[in-house]
C-alpha cells in the first residue's frame, strides 16, 4: 500500500523540479527533516537513489529524468480532478435530461424552458415525460433527472425546492354567470362543477369549505388533466379551479374567463426536485437554476391579483391533484 501513496507523488514532482529538499520543503509547506524522511520512501519504493550528491548540490539520476515529465503531467492531472467545480459552460454542454413535469406546469414550462435552452445551451436535449411515474423512485431509478410540479413526496433519498406559491380560481366561459356577475358562496355551489383528478377523485377541499356553509355541488365529471378539463370547460356551463398564475396565459387563449372562488382554499406549492446523488452536479444544478427561473418569470408575467388563504399542498386532495 505504500506505493499507492499519491502524496509521494507531489513530493517527488517537487523534488525533480527543484533538486533540492530545502527547495521542495518549502513549496510542500513542510520541514526540510520531513521531506528527507519521504525522499527516503520514494526510494524504497522505486527502489532508485533519485538524488545522488555532486558536491554541495543535488543531481537527480537517470531513473528521475526519466521520470520527470510523466510525473508532473500526472500531478497537474490529479490537481484538476480535484479542484473545485467551476461555473458551467452551458454553450459546452451536450447532454440529454429527462424532465417529469405534472400537466397543469408543462403548458407554462415547455415553450420559455425550450427557449432558454436553445438560446443558451444548443447542445442539451429536453425529454418532457408525463407524471406517470412514482417521483422518489424514479429519481432514485435514474428513470428521471428532474421532477417540476405539485412534489407531494418526501423521504431522505429526494431533494426538494419550492419554487413558488399558486392559488386556485375558478375557470368557465367568458360568458358563464360565474364570470361576469357578482360569485357567491350559494352561486358557485349551484354550478355544474367539473373535477381534476387522476384517480377519479371528485371531493376535495372545495366539498369541506362548502360544506362549512352547509351547502354541497355537484360534480358532473372528473377529467385527469388540467388541460382536459380547460377543454373541456370551454363551451360549456361547466366551472372548474385552475392555478391562476399557471394558466393566466393560455385562459385567453383558449377564450375562458376566470373568477374568484368565494372559498379560502390551499394554495399549490410548485417545486422541483431531485436525488442527491446529482445535487453537486454542476450541470444538473444549471438546469434546476434555469427550470426554477423560468417558472418564476412566468408567474412574475402573470396578471397579479389577490391572494386568498392558504394551506398546503397536499391539501388539495381531488382539487387539481398531481399524481
Amino acid at each position: 500500500m505504500e506505493a499507492l501513496d499519491m502524496n509521494l507523488l507531489v513530493a517527488l514532482d517537487a523534488l525533480l523540479d527543484t533538486n533540492s529538499v530545502t527547495l521542495a520543503a518549502q513549496r510542500l509547506d513542510t520541514s526540510p527533516p520531513a521531506m528527507s524522511r519521504t525522499l527516503a520512501r520514494l526510494r524504497r519504493v522505486l527502489g532508485d537513489p533519485l538524488f545522488v550528491r555532486a558536491g554541495r548540490a543535488l543531481v537527480p539520476t537517470p531513473r528521475a529524468l526519466e521520470l520527470r515529465s510523466e510525473v508532473s503531467a500526472l500531478v497537474a492531472r490529479g490537481r484538476a480532478l480535484l479542484a473545485p467545480y467551476g461555473a458551467p459552460d452551458p454553450t459546452a454542454l451536450r447532454r440529454a435530461f429527462t424532465v417529469q413535469v405534472g400537466d397543469m406546469v408543462l403548458a407554462e414550462l415547455a415553450a420559455p424552458l425550450l427557449a432558454a435552452v436553445r438560446a443558451k445551451a444548443p447542445g442539451v436535449t429536453l425529454r418532457f415525460v408525463p407524471d406517470v411515474f412514482e417521483g422518489a423512485a424514479a429519481l432514485r431509478d435514474g428513470r428521471i433527472d428532474l421532477e417540476v410540479g405539485v412534489i407531494d413526496h418526501s423521504n431522505p433519498e429526494t431533494m426538494v425546492r419550492r419554487v413558488l406559491a399558486d392559488r386556485v380560481i375558478g375557470v368557465a366561459a367568458t360568458d358563464h354567470p360565474l364570470v361576469t356577475d357578482r360569485v357567491t358562496v350559494a352561486a358557485y355551489a349551484s354550478a355544474r362543477h367539473l373535477s381534476i383528478s387522476r384517480n377519479g377523485r371528485a371531493h376535495g377541499p372545495i366539498d369541506d369549505r362548502l360544506a362549512l356553509h352547509g351547502r354541497t355541488r355537484q360534480v358532473v365529471a372528473t377529467v385527469p388533466t388540467l388541460t382536459s378539463a380547460l377543454f373541456a370547460v370551454r363551451g360549456s356551463d361547466l366551472v372548474c379551479p385552475a392555478p391562476a398564475m399557471l394558466s393566466a396565459a393560455t385562459l385567453p387563449s383558449i377564450g375562458l374567463g376566470a373568477f374568484e372562488i368565494p372559498l379560502p382554499l390551499p394554495d399549490i406549492a410548485i417545486g422541483v426536485a431531485w436525488h442527491p446523488r446529482n445535487t453537486a452536479d454542476r450541470d444538473h444544478r444549471w438546469l434546476r437554476d434555469l427550470v426554477q427561473e423560468t417558472l418564476l418569470n412566468s408567474a412574475a408575467a402573470a396578471r397579479p391579483s389577490k391572494r386568498q388563504h392558504g394551506a398546503s399542498a397536499q391539501e388539495l386532495g381531488g382539487e387539481l391533484e398531481s399524481r
